[in-house]
Formats: structure tokens, C-alpha cells, sequence
């Protein structure tokens, strides 16, 4: 045999061998991240705001779940799960931190694409953008160490200060408590706004305000490092939510979500924070979306 011939055979062989290599290699990539390839292909601008990139706003005030550690890095629960949740479609998760008081309007206007920040489900937020209920969570209020005024329950809230962040849910609740203690003929709350909790927990820290209102595991987490009692807790369970404003990245994610709880990942995440998981099956859109 010449050697063009030997050498033209030779090549053959490598040829069809990295023929099946590659299609192994694409059958696997198939298999493995199949959902999130055909994601990363459907996911670009104008479903996201930046090619290759998943924009988050986060309010990291509220650890565990969000907060900045000493690093200046933002972790916790949900900055987890968006990390995740990112990777799963095939994109570079990037936080922006701002007060929960933009999040929506920054929404609307295109400078995020998603809140993470456990936005709770109403109908009329519903409304306004593409929500994925994912996490269950109760209202809290957290009092100074020891507990001064011996509070166990809502009704002895009546007369308090109570400190909580400007425009959440949090801050509904502690005006509905106000209402109830009012209308039980009891003296009603002072309700002190303030930007974020941070602020809302230096304020109890000084003596400005008698309690602070936040979510339960945020209550719990500071109650265990001993920085407050949580005096009152598992308040107005209500359901916390992933949102929108892109149909298309929403219905991706939902489908992402749910490949994250097949995995087991969300449980086990979800456990060892300490948080309660929804009690649907799968995860979808809730509401109609913007009209």
C-alpha cells in the first residue's frame, strides 16, 4: 500500500471517530441540559435585557435568605436559588440591589428581569407582571432581647412603635394588625416606616421603636443570633413569588424551577434554610400577567 493511500485511510478512521465522539458528546449534551441549551436559544434579547445574562433585583436586608456579607458579596436563600435557577438557563446571574420600593416600576421599565426578592402573589400584582409562586412565608414581629414588655400575641402589640420597611407586605400587615387592635376597641400601632429592614432593625436596636415586623425565618435567624426575641410569630401565611416581566423567560424559568424540585435541589435548599416549601406540585405562572 502507497503511503497517500495508508495516510488517506488513516485519516478516514480519525475522521469517523471524532464523528462519533462528537455525536456522543451531543446526544449527552442532550440528555443532561437539553431544557437548558433550547432555553439559552429562546432566552435573548428582547426576553432579557442583556444577551447571556440573568438580571436579578434583590433587597439583601434580610438574612438568611438575602442579605450582603462582610465581603460585600449578596448570599443567602434566594440568591441561591436565582444562581441556580440562572445556571439552569444557561445564563450569568448578575444581582442589582435596590430598595423594595423600585422594584416593580424597575420592572416595568426594563432595568431587571426578574425580582427575587420574595415578592408576595396579590391579584393585582398579578396583574401588573408574570408571578411564580415558590416559597411560603408568615409575618413576625421581633421585640428587644428578653422580650421587655412580655408581648406573646397581637393583641398585646396595642400602644407599641413598630418599625418595618416602606411598601411590603410587611408593612400591610402591621397596618392591618393596627386595624385589628382598633377595632377590638384596643389602642392601635405606631407605624414607623423605613427604607429597608435594616434600617427598620437599627431603629429597635437604639430603643427608636418597640418592634420591627419581618418575615418569619428572617425572625428566626436573628432571634438565634441572639440579637432579638421573636416575640409574635407565623402571622398572615402567605405565598412569595418570582416576577416577570417577559412571558417567555417566565414560562422557562417555571420549567427550570421544576427541574430544579425533580433534582431534589429546591427541597434540600429549602431545608436547610429552614423555609417552607409551596405545597403545589409543579411550578407555574399565577395570574393573567400584564394585559
Amino acid at each position: 500500500m502507497s503511503t497517500d493511500r495508508r495516510h488517506s485511510t488513516h485519516h478516514a478512521k480519525l475522521s469517523r471517530r471524532h464523528l462519533l465522539i462528537g455525536a456522543g458528546a451531543t446526544g449527552a449534551g442532550l440528555a443532561l441540559g437539553g431544557r437548558a441549551a433550547f432555553a439559552q436559544g429562546k432566552l435573548a434579547p428582547p426576553h432579557i435585557i442583556k444577551a447571556g445574562t440573568l438580571v436579578m433585583s434583590t433587597n439583601p436586608t434580610l438574612p438568611p435568605l438575602q442579605f450582603v456579607d462582610q465581603t460585600g458579596e449578596v448570599k443567602g436563600m434566594r440568591i441561591e436559588l436565582g444562581k441556580e435557577l440562572a445556571a439552569r438557563l444557561g445564563l450569568t446571574p448578575e444581582y442589582v440591589k435596590v430598595e423594595f420600593a423600585t422594584m416593580v416600576p424597575g420592572l416595568a421599565s426594563g432595568r431587571w428581569d426578574m425580582i427575587n426578592t420574595g415578592i408576595y402573589w396579590t391579584e393585582e400584582r398579578s396583574k401588573l407582571m408574570y408571578m411564580i409562586p415558590y416559597e411560603r412565608a408568615a409575618i413576625s414581629f421581633l421585640v428587644p432581647k428578653g422580650n421587655p414588655k412580655n408581648v406573646t400575641k397581637w393583641e398585646e402589640m396595642a400602644g407599641l412603635a413598630v418599625g418595618v420597611e416602606l411598601g411590603g407586605v410587611e408593612e400591610r400587615r402591621t397596618r392591618e394588625v393596627d386595624t385589628m387592635l382598633k377595632n377590638a376597641g384596643l389602642p392601635g400601632i405606631t407605624v414607623r416606616v423605613f427604607n429597608n429592614f435594616s434600617e427598620a432593625f437599627q431603629a429597635l436596636r437604639a430603643g427608636q421603636v418597640d418592634a420591627a415586623t419581618s418575615i418569619d425565618a428572617t425572625a428566626k435567624y436573628l432571634e438565634d443570633r441572639d440579637d432579638f426575641t421573636r416575640a409574635v410569630s407565623g402571622l398572615f401565611p402567605q405565598t412569595a413569588s418570582l416576577a416577570f416581566a417577559d412571558k417567555t423567560l417566565a414560562e422557562a424559568a417555571a420549567d427550570a424551577l421544576n427541574g430544579l424540585r425533580k433534582s431534589g435541589y429546591y427541597d434540600e435548599l429549602f431545608q436547610r434554610y429552614g423555609v417552607l416549601t409551596i405545597e403545589e406540585q409543579q411550578f407555574a405562572i399565577k395570574g393573567s400577567g400584564p394585559a
